[in-house]
């Protein structure tokens, strides 16, 4: 495995035995990789289909239990430092806010303090917190690779691994859901979670996520070995400060809505993992246009899950590929998200070199676009990339500020305690 290197486990260890004074030898380190979705984008929240897979980039978080219930943590990206005690009762931060709790001045401790949230909310019992610090790979925040889910995941073990506490991964899927659903009110799915929870190398990760039911899908081996490109649009933070995350939920659910209706199934939650694919076909002409392309989106996007998996399988990296142009197509015209400059990354990622297939990875309102390209082609791919985005979005490009405007990744593993 090529992350996390040498240096930088030695440079998160010497970080916390500053802070503690205690020595590198006594430093556990969580690693929470980031994850990439291939197939399966918008529809874990409607328990749809999956697939997933983390790449050699993510989350350190240097610890040491604290021997009592403090917690103390700072940061490699951010300033200030939080801290908290393991035995105060943990609110939604909606509730905090409103009863007058006091606020961390760093907003990057909001998850460690979720994560402890998720833990009392389950009933677990934590008598020592834990001194640490965090870092995450350089430059891929909000880039659209879950770095919140790691960040919430590596918390979460490290609480856990301090407490001698024995948790399942299916567990920690529920609690990090937890901090972001229940803390923090958010309402996104499961997917990103659940494939830095049980990805292992070389495999795809298959996730039903109205069933919780998973599998490892493993590869013979390709003809060829690839990579995963990232391509960084410039774009931190939405162009809008309403994107329409929640808007996009609300429409799947109204469409699953008067689908069931229309079938006599309306006593079903309406989700439109609920809605029998002949249901949809013999009544979507019911449903406004708006709300007949998220559920098209929806029906299409499981299809394509199940066609990827075949493909991986059978070592098709070709049609693996095509598949996941074709879910970035679906996202842009049938979910109808995307930035300008993201459906621009997009499009020239079809036509670079070596490239099977591209996608927003995330929502598509910031961050990045993910491809899998030949290996031997991924230098001149990058290049290409790189060249051409500079002439579409030459101000968004700027924006990168000297960082590596394409990244040339690997396939990671699970999410772990050294």
């Amino acid at each position: 495995m090529s992350w996390p290197t040498d240096s930088e486990l030695t440079a998160i260890k010497e970080a916390v035995s500053k802070m503690t004074g205690r020595d590198t030898g006594e430093v556990r380190v969580v690693v929470a990789p980031y994850r990439i979705c291939p197939l399966g984008a918008h529809i874990d929240h409607q328990g749809g289909a999956v697939s997933a897979m983390t790449i050699n980039k993510g989350i350190l978080l240097g610890f040491i239990p604290s021997g009592d219930t403090q917690v103390q943590l700072r940061s490699a990206q951010f300033e200030g430092e939080v801290c908290f005690r393991v035995d105060e009762i943990q609110h939604p931060i909606g509730v905090a806010n409103k009863n007058g709790a006091s606020k961390d001045k760093s907003i990057w401790g909001t998850y460690a303090r979720g994560a402890l949230y998720a833990l009392q909310t389950s009933k677990k019992n934590l008598k020592q917190g834990i001194v640490g610090c965090i870092s995450g790979s350089d430059g891929l925040d909000s880039s659209g690779l879950s770095s919140s889910a790691a960040v919430g995941v590596a918390y979460l073990l490290a609480l856990e691994n301090a407490n001698e506490l024995t948790v399942s991964p299916t567990e920690n899927i529920e609690y990090d859901r937890l901090i972001e659903n229940g803390y923090l009110g958010l309402r996104n799915g499961i997917l990103d979670q659940s494939a830095i929870l049980l990805s292992s190398f070389g495999c795809l990760t298959y996730m039903n996520c109205k069933t919780m039911d998973h599998k490892l899908v493993r590869a013979p081996e390709f003809k060829k070995p690839f990579r995963i490109l990232l391509a960084f649009s410039g774009l931190r933070q939405a162009l809008t400060t309403n994107p329409g995350y929640n808007l996009r939920v609300a429409e799947c659910q109204e469409a699953a809505k008067v689908l069931l209706t229309a079938s006599g199934n309306s006593e079903l939650e309406p989700t439109l993992c609920n809605v029998e694919h002949a249901v949809y076909e013999a009544h979507m002409h019911e449903l406004k246009p708006v709300l007949a392309r998220r559920a098209e989106h929806y029906f299409s996007e499981n299809m394509r899950v199940t066609k990827g998996l075949e493909a991986w399988a059978s070592g098709n990296l070709e049609e693996f590929g095509k598949l996941i142009s074709a879910s970035g197509l679906s996202s842009i015209e049938n979910y109808e998200c995307g930035a300008e400059p993201l459906i621009q990354l997009y499009k020239i990622l079809l036509k670079a070199p070596g490239v099977y297939g591209a996608r927003f990875s995330g929502a598509g309102f910031r961050g990045c676009c993910l491809a899998f390209v030949d290996a031997e082609e991924a230098e001149a791919a990058a290049s290409y990339v790189k060249d051409e985005y500079e002439k579409a979005q030459p101000e968004f490009a700027k924006k990168l500020n000297g960082g590596k405007p394409v990244l040339i990744c690997e396939a990671g593993d699970s999410a772990r305690v050294l």
